[in-house]
């Protein structure tokens, strides 16, 4: 899920002030940003609250099944058009794909009230870990399930760094080094021999932006069929 954390407020409040807006719409997300406790019904109505206490008038608000979903999203715009016609400007609490899908639905000025933070796992409720940074070229078969990439600070692809100690990362002190976590899980699955040399990363697998089109095969079979259809009329 993607991890988001709150804007500075102050720099929420000088966008806005840039177009004068004095009302404002706010949309929300049902799913990560509800889950990061950042986008959610509770954080809505605060964010609701400070804006009026500066006497803007909040015209509506609304959490989207899935921000990102421009479908969904372009429904919830739908059903809530009186009040974002009547808005200013559109205060948006998800990730920056959220912010981006709710400006395609609405020709109001759209600003993110979030700041998109990590691709997280969720450890616990409420406790979340980056573990991955989508590079598009993965090295978690020959490293054991444990992405050097993300969780070494530096991104060392073929074992700790020299300020390694006792098995401690030096950056992040109270984290054992990513390294020894890998060789000792290595070691468990009898894996050690077959590791090997791990090749500097293909950064160039990483295309922006990222594009997947998963209708297209099958849009493709479909007009095959219909060609043999009409070569059999």
């Amino acid at each position: 899920m993607i991890i988001t954390r709150p804007r500075e407020w102050d720099r929420i409040i000088r966008n806005l002030d840039e177009i004068g807006a004095r009302k404002v719409f706010i949309m929300g997300c049902g799913q990560c940003a509800t889950v990061a406790r950042t986008g959610g019904e509770d954080e809505l109505l605060e964010a609701k609250s400070k804006l009026e206490e500066q006497g803007r008038e909040v015209t509506g608000w609304a959490v989207g099944e899935v921000a990102c979903h421009s479908g969904g999203t372009r429904l919830e715009a739908r059903r809530n058009s009186g009040s974002i016609d009547d808005a200013d400007a559109v205060l948006v609490l998800s990730c920056g794909a959220g912010v981006q899908t709710v400006a395609d639905a609405t020709n109001k000025p759209v600003f993110p009230g979030l700041e998109s933070a990590f691709l997280g796992n969720v450890v616990r409720h409420g406790i979340f870990e980056e573990r991955c940074q989508m590079c598009g070229d993965c090295v978690l078969d020959v490293t054991a399930g444990i992405c050097p990439v993300t969780t070494c600070p530096k991104g060392l692809l073929n074992g700790p760094c020299g300020g390694m100690w006792a098995g401690m990362c030096e950056v992040l002190t109270d984290h054992e080094c990513a390294h020894v976590r890998i060789r000792r899980r290595l070691a468990e699955q009898g894996r050690i021999a077959a590791q090997g040399i791990v090749p500097p990363k293909d950064f160039s697998a990483k295309l922006k932006p990222g594009s997947v089109n998963l209708r297209q095969g099958r849009e493709r079979g479909r007009k095959r069929d219909s060609d043999i259809g009409e070569a059999g009329r």
